[in-house]
């Protein structure tokens, strides 16, 4: 397993009491396990369970016709256990669970956050029938998998820079086609977005989202290759684009901007985009504010709920459709594994602790056109939250 991840989750466990962490996986059920083991999974079509105690030496539970595989894959290293069947993966368990009390599971009470439930209700009942009483491991996955290394941190800067510059490929090709005659069309944008992310050596789990009046209030947007909607002069475009380095270690930059093919916004999209952006900065302040406070950062419930609120006091509420952010980390995908900007969707009661990422990203979304404007945080261990992408200050104006 990885040095690292063990180590803060032995501190963590120490620290709350938690007597152990059981990772159970059954053909991939759990995204968690690979990021304990710092690897993608070896092909496994059986029961696999990682035990991380509060002290000494962490095991890894493998039928004995796959453990080979993962012996070769972790170099070797004596964690991995063989079992047989089902009786021996018991007997294996219980030694590896005597004395222990407490034991964190990918388990969230009554499902209130998705993303750390995982483990199943039968595999749940069977660590409760060996005398342990599961409890969630949210906060557990916070400090230890959350949490950005230095490598990341540079990784995601660089990410930034051409997420950023792809950006503004994707404006300026819009914008030049216009000025050329050209109507290009949301499906023509995003490919040119695509490509340059591409080229700036970045991978992405979905092209970028490209909405022109209508379909920018639609938050998950994606244009096909027919039929997408045409750019024309006094059109509202929204682009939202993602990237990282290739790389589990690596952490994604995820920004949206919003522009008008005319030389000025209308009066109601001037206003709607002031309304964004106030809620976004609100979230900037009282992250900084809490910071400089010396407290733990925040919740991101509370923070959600600080945003919508603002957004609701401007007579939008019917306008929101999504939390306010999600959690950027290390893994495969944009949206982390650590605590989201939400009292929406779900409750996110973790705390935004210190070396970890997130988004800032509230919008309004309207029948005519959406506006969302999202941001890149980073909570340094030293210097507290920073704004890792630019700020949208002003609605971009395409053409005269």
């Amino acid at each position: 397993m990885k040095p690292e991840i063990v180590q803060k989750a032995q501190d963590y466990l120490s620290e709350s009491g938690i007597d152990a962490w059981v990772v159970s996986d059954f053909r991939g059920s759990n995204p968690v396990l690979s990021q304990v083991l710092g690897q993608a999974l070896p092909h496994a079509t059986r029961r696999v369970i990682a035990i991380v105690p509060r002290s000494g030496a962490p095991q890894l539970l493998v039928h004995a016709i796959e453990a080979g595989n993962f012996r070769r894959e972790s170099g070797g290293h004596s964690e991995v256990i063989a079992y047989s069947d089902r009786a021996d993966l018991e007997r294996w368990l219980r030694q590896a669970l005597k004395g222990c009390r407490q034991v964190a599971v990918e388990y969230s009470p009554g499902g209130e956050l998705p993303t750390v439930s995982w483990i199943d209700a039968g595999t749940f009942e069977w660590l409760c029938q060996l005398g342990v009483d599961p409890v969630s491991s949210a906060d557990l996955m916070q400090v230890t998998l959350a949490t950005w290394s230095a490598d990341a941190q540079v990784s995601h800067y660089r990410a930034a820079t051409g997420v950023v510059a792809a950006r503004n490929a994707g404006f300026t090709f819009a914008a030049a086609e216009l000025v050329a005659g050209r109507e290009p069309t949301e499906w023509q944008i995003q490919q040119h977005i695509a490509e340059n992310l591409t080229a700036s050596g970045l991978e992405f789990d979905h092209p970028p989202i490209v909405g022109v009046n209508v379909h920018s209030g639609d938050p998950h947007y994606n244009p096909a290759s027919e039929g997408s909607a045409p750019l024309r002069r006094g059109d509202w475009l929204l682009i939202d684009l993602w990237g990282r380095l290739p790389g589990d270690e690596n952490v994604y930059a995820d920004i949206t901007w919003v522009g008008r093919a005319a030389a000025q916004p209308t009066p109601e999209q001037q206003s709607v985009f002031d309304i964004v952006k106030g809620a976004r900065d609100l979230v900037v302040d009282r992250v900084t504010q809490a910071w400089e406070r010396g407290r733990e950062v925040m919740r991101g419930c509370d923070l959600d709920r600080a945003a919508r609120g603002f957004i609701t006091s401007a007579g939008y509420a019917g306008a929101i459709l999504h939390r306010v952010g999600h959690s950027l980390g290390p893994g495969p995908s944009v949206h982390g594994i650590g605590a989201n900007l939400d009292d929406m969707e779900n409750r996110d009661t973790r705390l935004l602790s210190p070396g970890s990422g997130f988004t800032v990203e509230p919008g309004i979304y309207l029948d005519t056109f959406g506006v969302r404007l999202e941001i890149d945080m980073f909570v340094d261990p030293e210097c507290g939250p920073v704004v890792t992408t630019p700020l949208q200050e002003e609605i971009l104006c395409l053409v005269d």
